[in-house]
């Protein structure tokens, strides 16, 4: 049981004894001023009510019948209109350190989720062309989500969904197939619509050299499948380079070519859920909180985009994630209503609200102060390759996570490169290194640190303590940053522990200082070690032991 929860425990007794219902939860937070104690609570004026007193009567109550040393309190104050803030033993306080050490990479996990199954889906780029940043932020947005929900008990898939059907892969064909003629001698305009990066010639070039009998790319079919496998291929080695690994590729076209799109129809058609009207089929999405109703056949007998996605998200269900995540851009916004409205008009006992979106704002990239739009061989888009040879995966990882998802982003390259405090991937990983020095300027094997007989009431300092509050913190900050679907949170957690550790490390030795105080030292530097290790990796993010 952890501090908190101990002093959640004979809050809650307390309470009890003044006639409080048994289920009483009480909620601790950290005050915002560290000189108002270690944690407050609202407990008092939650109850004035029910017990019909005044808060600050009710608070100067429980105070009363509080047992000090089982809630490991020091001393207690009653604020405001009632708010109590505690300040707990020094010894108490550090009653998290032991656990970190003896834990260590498995610190901060819990079984919240109890191994329920979850589908995370995100990237799902086109196959025309590489990666751009946006499919960037998304791929670190996502595989970040996924490694939250992890470590906080769910049994997590990451999904890739290809479109790989359509108008847009009709168009990468034609846009390879004039490259090819143009390698022919073959003067050929890429059509409207199409595809004009150096990496079009480049499929094109392989293109000839694996099918040197269609060198004039009179085969379209097999110019389209070339062209997708290809790119597969390119955004593969892009989201590898980036540490990102799904476990399910899954196609648009097989949606077709098993039936599941016309099982789809069919099935929303027979449970009257359908209307034909001028010479097109349409779905009743407004009984679904659609503003209006929505084209699923057109006239010319073409599904409408949002039809196999339905079909799609069908799949998820059967395939047992009763619980499934979208990562998309902003640019997606519209798809979520037409969806969940699909789903719903499909029955099969899909939720409502089935399946959660996490949508995110696009990148802009700046370079010595000017906006970088375009890439070398993508030409009208700056790709997360490019990103990743300037500054390195760290920081392009760390730089997508440090800002809520719906927000701008704007990736400043300069500041990404450089190795100042200002960069902020830099100053997180330097802090990390500096604990790592301790051990190594003192020829100590930092794994090897035990909190086994260590007093740690030493440590008093007010450096120590708001350190180690920061540090017994981190579980509770994974699993609402899990249940958010917010991996900001961890990257802010992350750099705020980082300035404690660094304001502790500037201003308290711990190797030349007496043994009750070096050995507390040592303990409380591995357990940053540890806990800033395990955050980083969670976002993806090595923590070096040298900078």
């Amino acid at each position: 049981m952890s501090t908190a929860d101990q002093l959640r425990a004979e809050l809650a007794r307390a309470a009890r004894a003044l006639g409080a219902p048994p289920d009483v939860a009480p909620i601790l937070e950290r005050p915002r001023d560290p000189a108002f104690g270690d944690w407050t609570s609202n407990i008092a004026m939650v109850l004035a009510r029910p017990l019909g007193r005044k808060p600050r009567d009710v608070a100067e109550s429980l105070v009363q019948s509080l047992d000090l040393a089982a809630g490991g309190i020091r001393s207690t104050e009653i604020a405001g209109p009632g708010f109590i803030n505690f300040r707990l033993e020094t010894g108490t306080l550090a009653g998290v350190l032991p656990v970190i050490l003896k834990q260590d990479a498995a610190f901060g996990r819990s079984v919240v989720g109890a191994g329920k199954k979850v589908n995370v889906e995100f990237v799902s780029a086109n196959p025309t062309g590489p990666l751009h940043v946006g499919h960037g932020r998304q791929a670190a947005l996502g595989d970040a989500i996924s490694a939250l929900l992890e470590v906080t008990g769910w049994s997590v898939s990451r999904e890739f969904y290809y479109n790989d059907a359509g108008v847009q892969i009709a168009n990468l064909a034609l846009s390879t197939q004039a490259r090819v003629r143009d390698l022919a001698g073959e003067a050929t305009d890429v059509p409207e619509g199409g595809y004009h990066g150096e990496y079009i010639r480049e499929i094109a070039e392989r293109y000839v050299e694996t099918y040197p009998a269609d060198a004039h790319g009179d085969d379209l079919d097999q110019l389209r499948r070339f062209s997708v496998q290809e790119l597969r291929k390119e955004q593969d080695r892009d989201l590898q380079a980036f540490g990102v690994q799904f476990q399910t590729y899954f196609l648009e076209s097989s949606l077709y070519e098993n039936g599941a799109v016309d099982r789809t129809v069919r099935a929303l058609v027979d449970g009257g859920k359908t209307y034909e009207k001028d010479g097109a089929l349409w779905l009743c999405t407004t009984a679904y909180g659609d503003d209006k109703d929505r084209v699923m056949r057109k006239s010319d007998g073409t599904f409408t985009y949002f039809v196999p996605d339905v079909a799609y998200h069908v799949t998820k269900w059967e395939r047992g994630f009763a619980r499934a995540i979208n990562v998309q851009g902003a640019d997606h916004h519209s798809t979520v209503t037409r969806v969940r409205a699909g789903l719903q008009a499909i029955g099969m006992g899909i939720p409502e609200g089935y399946p959660d979106y996490v949508l995110h704002q696009m990148v802009t990239v700046m370079k010595a102060g000017e906006e970088v739009k375009i890439s070398k061989r993508a030409g009208s888009y700056v790709t997360v390759r490019d990103l990743i040879d300037e500054v390195g995966r760290d920081a392009v990882r760390y730089f997508f996570l440090m800002r809520k998802g719906d927000s701008q982003l704007v990736f400043d390259v300069d500041l990404a490169r450089s190795q100042s405090e200002e960069n902020p991937i830099y100053y997180l990983q330097m802090q990390h290194a500096r604990m790592c020095g301790i051990f190594r300027n003192g020829g100590i094997a930092a794994h090897e640190i035990s909190a086994d007989g260590v007093d740690l009431s030493v440590l008093g300092e007010p450096e120590e303590q708001e350190l180690v509050k920061a540090l017994a913190d981190y579980p509770a900050l994974l699993v609402n940053a899990a249940q958010a679907l917010e991996p900001h949170r961890l990257a802010g957690y992350l750099q705020e522990t980082a300035a404690k550790a660094s304001k502790w490390y500037h201003k308290h030795h711990v190797l030349d200082e007496p043994e009750p105080i070096f050995k507390a030292r040592l303990v409380l530097a591995r357990a940053t070690q540890v806990v800033l290790r395990n955050g980083l990796a969670i976002l993806g993010v090595d923590a070096p032991e040298r900078m």
